[in-house]
């Protein structure tokens, strides 16, 4: 029997030429990608795509997973975008973003398994995990933060002693031109140093820059043209060369760093008492000792406390360096903000929350920073968990959710002069005013931003 299968194969092989065989194959892998890609009736409408890479030349590469706005402009404000191996739809519009994350929440509540993050996370941590894993480690997150408190200085008190130190690298330049990129990453980071590893490092400390220069050639690498094709098609760029595998490895270095500093922990760490949070960290694992059910092990604490260091670090960071970049463009606004400083606070007094308040034009300054800095263009994207019904379509469960807040925060309909740096854009009368369509880290972010 094998013997006439094996000549039927090699007459077959002999009439039919390598070209046609080629073409055939071509064709058939043509329908059946025509076949995968169906989607179903009512889904959001969205720009042609390409067999086997669908949208992926629409991204701006290079920067991520960046839409250009005249897409969204033509198709609507939901629309469809594929990108290789990943379904994907983004929402525009404060009333569809609304719908989505508040009004349906759990049915947009899951974070997807992107090839890149999976590969690094698998579904660890905070910010890339899903399920009964998220939910335990986002309660016991926001729960240790809110008790800072439970270690010996008080949020706001590490905050002040750092810009002290930060104020103090500022004055050795000598009044001379400098890049103020890793001198503000160096005091930002040590605010999140503070709280998990339970201490500070000098600005010249060798181990904490090659922590820093760690994330940012990580963040520089993971919006590169290698990494967006990972994602895309991560079977086939396992087998390539590229910038994916170096990213893998940075990712690597960080991981042994916090592994190490857990390990310091454990040395002289007594259960009785949390200094910061990876000793809180640890109660929880000793907690849950013997319970096969439980997220709480070392590398969800890994993970979680990577999560911490880089949504803390670089989010904030790259802020205030948009701060400085506005208050050099925008001279006269620098001095009313320095104004009311002097007003308020004096030369002596230090900053504090409780001062906000009774500083509206400041506050106001700030949240117009963050809106023109667009730090996190299209937020963490979202999955959508059941088959669901949003502003009229069908989305099919394991669609990924991009919200457009680039686009939000640019909204003409919501701003006087959305493309101009303008701190009246947060001002009524003179006090302060809230903007709901001001989201720049989306609706339910805000809740663990306040712990800071």
């Amino acid at each position: 029997m094998l013997e006439a299968l094996g000549s039927l194969v090699a007459a077959l092989w002999t009439t039919l030429r390598p070209g046609t065989v080629l073409l055939g194959a071509f064709v058939f892998l043509l329908f059946a990608d025509f076949l995968k890609r169906q989607h179903p009736k009512n889904y959001p409408p969205g720009p042609l795509r390409l067999p086997f890479i669908g949208n992926f030349f629409h991204l701006e590469l290079g920067k991520g997973i960046l839409v250009p706005q005249q897409v969204v402009k033509k198709y609507g404000n939901i629309i469809r975008l594929d990108f290789g191996v990943i379904h994907s739809i983004v929402i525009t519009g404060l009333p569809y973003i609304k719908e989505a994350l508040v009004d349906q929440e759990q049915n947009f509540v899951n974070r997807p398994m992107i090839p890149l993050q999976k590969h690094i996370f698998n579904n660890k941590g905070l910010v890339r995990s899903n399920g009964q894993v998220w939910k335990e480690q986002r309660r016991f997150t926001l729960t240790t933060l809110r008790n800072f408190g439970l270690g010996r200085k008080s949020l706001e008190e590490r905050i002040q002693e750092e810009v002290t130190y930060l104020i103090q690298a500022i004055g050795e330049k000598n009044g001379q031109p400098f890049d103020p990129h890793f001198i503000i990453n160096n005091a930002v980071s040590n605010i999140i140093c503070s709280i998990t590893f339970g201490e500070r490092f000098d600005y010249k400390d060798d181990q904490f820059q090659e922590l820093l220069r760690l994330l940012d050639e990580i963040l520089c690498i993971q919006a590169s043209v290698c990494c967006q094709l990972y994602n895309a098609f991560p079977r086939i760029m396992n087998f390539l060369p590229g910038s994916h595998h170096t990213l893998f490895r940075k990712w690597e270095k960080l991981k042994m760093f916090v592994a190490n500093v857990i390990e310091n922990h454990r040395k002289d760490w007594n259960p009785a008492e949390a200094r910061d949070f990876i000793d809180a960290y640890l109660q929880e694992i000793e907690k849950h000792k013997g319970n096969a059910t439980s997220s709480f092990d070392d590398e969800n604490l890994i993970c979680s406390t990577l999560d911490l260091f880089l949504a803390g670090t670089e989010t904030t960071s790259t802020t205030l360096r948009w701060g400085l970049l506005f208050m050099a463009l925008n001279p006269e606004i620098q001095e009313k903000v320095q104004a009311e400083i002097d007003r308020v606070l004096g030369q002596s007094q230090k900053v504090s929350t409780a001062s906000r308040e009774s500083m509206p034009y400041t506050n106001a300054v700030i949240h117009e920073v963050q809106r023109m800095g667009n730090i996190v263009p299209m937020n963490v994207p979202r999955e959508v968990t059941v088959d669901t019904v949003l502003a009229g379509y069908h989305l099919v469960k394991g669609t990924m959710v991009l919200t457009n807040l680039t686009a939000l925060h640019r909204d003409p309909a919501e701003w006087a002069t959305p493309d101009t740096f303008n701190p009246e854009h947060f001002l009524e009368n003179g006090q302060f005013k809230k903007r709901e369509s001001f989201l720049p880290f989306s609706i339910v972010c805000e809740e663990i931003w306040e712990c800071f």
